[in-house]
């Protein structure tokens, strides 16, 4: 297998880890205001993504650099064109770090939850927006640059894609709530459950089947069907009180969904709309010498990095009880 093959699906992977882990982060945010009716279910709340969240962040970081590394000229054109949309997500995060941060800190707390959720609400949304125009493809000229404006990103077909990690992150994160808290809190969280399901397998399989039916491969059929399984699991194993099943249904959701995107996307990279224009993984990728170094930079410390945020979940397994004032 050729390098430029293996760090497209490293990639992938990368991206795969990210929404999994950042998904229910994001989610938790969203929900905050749904479900924390007083400050001591805030805190609660608050308090089951707290130990992990920035390290779930990691994942982008490194998502990221690989691909300014291993696919300049992708990074390039992505990060050139699509410029205001990573701005705001960049923006989001770094409110919802701080919020996280200080709001314990603070003497009017619910400002920062405002931080909170709309650092969490943005990024969840405007992901499935980029990631949608990338599998779609986006006006570029010969040179690879990036022709189009901001309501190009804004299509219909990509604000569809936006809702779909929107919802699809929402209920994630209430299962993860319904994992890692107790008593009434964990009771309203599986109940809020049954509806995020619903909206996210009628949301999110409209933005497959749309994807499928367009741009769609037939090797990517079978990971479509498995996410809109992995959605049904959820609900059905939450019904059933199967707290970490419905948890792994989700996850299996979100890998699925990606995995149909970047199935999609390949050997292309950046489609254009004009197909001799687009980036692929043969035009936009590094040189061999330095995709070898980052193969074996990947091979020695991706193990060391999973262990010890394996480490991590496991200490910070337990489920939290109601905090009091």
């Amino acid at each position: 297998m050729e390098l430029t093959t293996v760090w497209f699906l490293l990639i992938a992977v990368l991206w795969t880890g990210y929404f999994v882990l950042e998904g229910f982060d994001f989610g938790v945010g969203v929900l905050l205001p749904l479900l924390g009716r007083d400050e001591p279910d805030r805190r609660t709340i608050l308090a089951t993504i707290g130990p992990v969240w920035d390290g779930n962040e990691v994942w982008l970081l490194v998502a990221g650099g690989a691909t300014f590394a291993a696919f300049p000229e992708w990074y390039a054109t992505l990060f050139s064109g699509f410029y205001l949309p990573l701005f705001l997500i960049l923006v989001a995060l770094i409110l919802r770090g701080v919020a996280i941060e200080y709001r314990g800190k603070s003497d009017s707390p619910r400002g920062w939850d405002r931080a909170m959720f709309f650092g969490s609400l943005l990024p969840a949304f405007l992901w499935g927006v980029a990631f949608a125009n990338i599998v779609r493809g986006v006006p570029l000229d010969a040179d690879h640059e990036y022709t189009g404006s901001l309501l190009t990103l804004l299509n219909p077909y990509a604000l569809l894609g936006g809702l779909a990690t929107l919802t699809l992150f929402t209920l994630h994160g209430a299962l993860f709530l319904t994992l890692r808290t107790d008593g009434d809190l964990r009771a309203r969280a599986a109940t809020l459950t049954r509806a995020l399901a619903l909206a996210a397998l009628a949301v999110g399989g409209t933005f497959l089947a749309i994807t499928q039916l367009t741009l769609g491969r037939p090797a990517t059929w079978a990971s479509a069907a498995v996410a809109a399984v992995g959605i049904g699991g959820s609900l059905l194993a939450t019904l059933r009180g199967r707290d970490g099943w419905a948890f792994t249904a989700s996850a299996v959701a979100i890998v699925a969904v990606t995995v149909t995107l970047f199935g999609n996307l390949w050997p292309d990279v950046m489609p254009a709309l004009n197909p001799a224009n687009s980036l692929t993984v043969e035009n936009a990728a590094s040189t061999p010498y330095t995709l070898t170094v980052m193969t074996w930079v990947a091979v020695i410390f991706t193990p060391v990095v999973l262990a010890y945020q394996g480490w991590t979940y496991w200490v910070f397994r337990r489920r939290l009880t109601r905090s009091t004032p």
